[in-house]
């Protein structure tokens, strides 16, 4: 065969970034290494397709997804495109949640997409088809798309089954809470380890509208995955037809000249935080959001997202602050259903396009909302009128703050600041019950930058609830909370401590106040207080003086900003999909 033949001719590859490996004889040696892979002529000939995912024996979220992979890669081969399997890492939270491990959460968000994009920009890869399933891979995949362009198609890996005791659905957020109320005394040690064995009985994702599953709904909604996509628990071998689909999916955007940045934009991102307020999702998503945006140079930061959650009704009836868990919600229709209330509704914009070429409108004109459910609610009838996750602002968070509401009574609260330098110090202490009924909990220096990697707080806040104590504290902190965390729980403070955000000049016994209908967190002191505070202020040293999480502390931004590590798509001079 020719060097320069094409023996599809429905690809035109001299404009696809694989012919600086596959065209031509100076691709010579590129090709020598592809037939020792056993690669064809016309394999070598097709567009070059990155199936990448986050596979690994961390914790049941990833498990599934080399099985998913395997499916991907079929339906990219049946679309006349040669997939070329990856995989990058992934911290998963659950394990990680509760120690140091944490301070490597958030920092892997930012290693996944700068991993998947140094792969695909190596070895010339064409369009990519992403699959993720612990919190953080979810948006660090489409973080690496939008930023190379390069036609993409994200998939979840899927969430686990709920797992049963005594009669109800249990989540590892009641193993979290159960370790509360083992230290109250409320439970015995047969009990809590009842409650561990139960609570995950399959491969999959946290099952509760937590960060991966807010996430997963935040791909559909944005339209960088396949409709339903998102829905199918991670056993279900329906998952894998989702799979093929998305590889042929991604074929089709290579054809049509579909790329993220096509999908991606400010409607979009709107649309996705609608989805995110509806169904009651994570705080976490208010990092996510903007740290996309960051990619293409959109301005979209914390209190752009807070202001959608405000005017968005609460209509998903979900854990941790509802009933129902992601496999009921995929059993009445999944993220479609949702997106259809909210579109009859007038909360998203219909002209978004999708991967699929089509836009919302046109797909919402094939979902019908069921009626005999109760797991999602039409807009004329919510669960509250706004969303279920509230921004905040004042004195004590220039840079705003973030608290999830969804399923709480009490939306205001002022106390007592009890500070605490970390979250173990927290953490002991909650333990002892060394804590007072009406106090503000401080947990400060856990900030991108003073963390550094900000950890989420869900063992400290799920050992409150589960001393009975949710609703008779508050807690706030320069890090973040779990998707899996309830109660008056506060996170995201910016400043953060370590660049003498205001937080970090609170003392014992300052009021603080917390108005979540108001949009309000407010300490009691005067501007010249806290100036002359500021003044006495002295930024402490963190452990981490080299490696990943000292060289993340060195280039993190701040939260409200989506904790960002690279200037993003305001700077770029090029995009790979262009080279």
């Amino acid at each position: 065969m020719p060097l320069d033949s094409n023996p599809n001719p429905s690809f035109d590859k001299s404009k696809l970034p694989s012919r600086h490996v596959s065209v031509g004889p100076a691709s010579a040696p590129h090709r020598s290494y592809y037939y020792a892979m056993g690669m064809t002529d016309e394999e070598i000939a097709q567009p070059f397709v990155g199936v990448a995912t986050c596979w690994n024996e961390a914790a049941p979220c990833n498990i599934s997804l080399a099985r998913q992979a395997q499916a991907v890669k079929k339906g990219v081969k049946a679309a006349a495109g040669t997939p070329r399997e990856f995989t990058t890492i992934t911290v998963t939270d659950g394990i990680a949640m509760g120690h140091a491990g944490m301070k490597a959460s958030l920092v892997s968000r930012d290693l996944i997409a700068d991993s998947v994009e140094l792969t695909m920009r190596g070895h010339c890869y064409d369009a990519l088809v992403g699959l993720a399933g612990c919190d953080k891979s979810l948006p660090g995949m489409m973080m690496s798309m939008v930023r190379l362009n390069i036609p993409s198609v994200f998939m979840y890996g899927g969430s686990i089954l709920p797992g049963r005791l005594k009669g109800k659905d249990i989540t590892v957020q009641d193993v979290f809470e159960a370790v509360g109320a083992h230290s109250a005394g409320k439970i015995t040690d047969e009990e809590l380890r009842g409650i561990e064995c139960a609570a995950c009985p399959s491969a999959g994702s946290c099952g509760g509208q937590f960060t991966a599953n807010t996430m997963a709904c935040v791909s559909e909604a944005m339209g960088l995955a396949l409709p339903g996509s998102a829905g199918a628990p991670a056993p279900y071998e329906s998952r894998d037809a989702y799979a093929e689909a998305s590889g042929e999916a991604v074929m089709k955007c290579i054809a049509q000249g579909i790329r993220p940045r096509d999908i991606v934009t400010r409607k979009s991102l709107e649309n996705a935080a609608r989805i995110v307020a509806a169904s009651g999702g994570s705080t976490n998503a208010g990092l996510h959001l903007p740290a996309i945006a960051n990619e293409i140079g959109i301005d979209f930061d914390l209190e752009d997202v807070t202001d959608i959650f405000r005017s968005t009704p609460y209509i998903a009836d979900l854990k941790p602050g509802g009933r129902y868990v992601a496999k009921d919600l995929f059993e009445i229709g999944g993220v479609q259903v949702m997106m259809k209330a909210l579109y009859e509704g007038g909360h998203l914009h219909g002209d978004c396009i999708t991967v699929t070429g089509e836009t919302i409108a046109e797909q919402m004109e094939k979902v019908t909302f069921p009626g005999d459910q109760d797991v999602i609610r039409p807009v004329s009838n919510p669960l509250s009128p706004t969303g279920g996750v509230v921004g905040l602002k004042g004195n004590l968070a220039p840079e705003g703050a973030i608290v999830k509401v969804a399923g709480m009574e009490r939306l205001k609260f002022t106390g007592p600041a009890r500070v605490f330098e970390c979250e173990e110090d927290a953490f002991n202490a909650v333990e002892r019950r060394d804590y007072q009924e009406g106090e503000v909990l401080v947990i400060r220096n856990e900030g991108p930058k003073g963390g550094p990697g900000m950890r989420e707080m869900l063992a400290t806040t799920a050992a409150i609830y589960g001393q009975g104590m949710g609703d008779k504290v508050a807690l706030i902190t320069d890090g973040r909370f779990s998707g899996a965390t309830r109660g008056f729980c506060i996170g995201h403070v910016g400043p953060e401590a370590a660049v003498a955000g205001p937080i970090g000049l609170l003392k014992n016994g300052d009021s603080i106040t917390i108005d979540a209908e108001e949009g309000v967190l407010s300490v009691d002191l005067s501007d010249e207080e806290l100036e002359t505070r500021r003044k006495d202020w002295n930024p402490g040293k963190h452990d981490y003086q080299s490696g990943a999480i000292w060289r993340y502390a060195q280039t993190v931004g701040p939260a409200y900003l989506g904790a960002v590590t690279h200037p993003g798509g305001k700077e770029e001079t090029h995009v790979y999909a262009d080279i």
